[in-house]
């Protein structure tokens, strides 16, 4: 590895934990939620992906099964999601948000909104095209790379 890769390599580490602490993920709580990020996430994916099972749901969030399963569970008892029969396998259920989980849902999508729109007034057309398409390649890299460890 050369010396300005061992460079590019440090800033994208320190650039990447600088997004998390600025996007709130050190605290508790996230989105303006009372609810962890995990729940959050959950969330997300549950509301933009029709007929998502608890599997496929732990292979999105890249969780165990078991912290998948524990954190259904609470936001089933929140009544924020509800399991549906899947009526092509019946060993699975299919996951929904209700309508406490639909409004959650369009919450949290206002608040990521309002920050990425915050963060865009503070750069120029140009620097916001750069940061979309260097974002999108590195988290679909990232994707890659977890898909070839499997």
């Amino acid at each position: 590895m050369s010396e300005s890769e061992a460079v590019e390599i440090q800033k994208v580490r320190d650039s990447s934990r600088r997004i998390v602490r600025e996007l709130g993920f050190m605290k508790p709580t996230v989105a303006g939620t009372d609810l962890p990020a995990s729940a959050v996430h959950a969330i997300i994916e549950i509301g933009s992906n029709d007929g998502l099972t608890a599997g496929a749901l732990g292979e999105i969030l890249n969780l165990e099964k078991s912290s998948v399963s524990r954190m259904l569970r609470k936001l089933i008892d929140a009544d924020e999601v509800e399991e549906r029969v899947n009526p092509n396998d019946a060993r699975s259920k299919l996951l929904r948000l209700t309508v406490r989980g639909e409004a959650t849902f369009t919450a949290i999508n206002r608040f990521g909104h309002g920050q990425v729109a915050a963060a865009f007034l503070h750069l120029s057309d140009d620097q916001r095209r750069v940061v979309v398409a260097g974002l999108s390649a590195y988290a679909e890299a990232l994707h890659r790379v977890r898909a070839e460890e499997r």
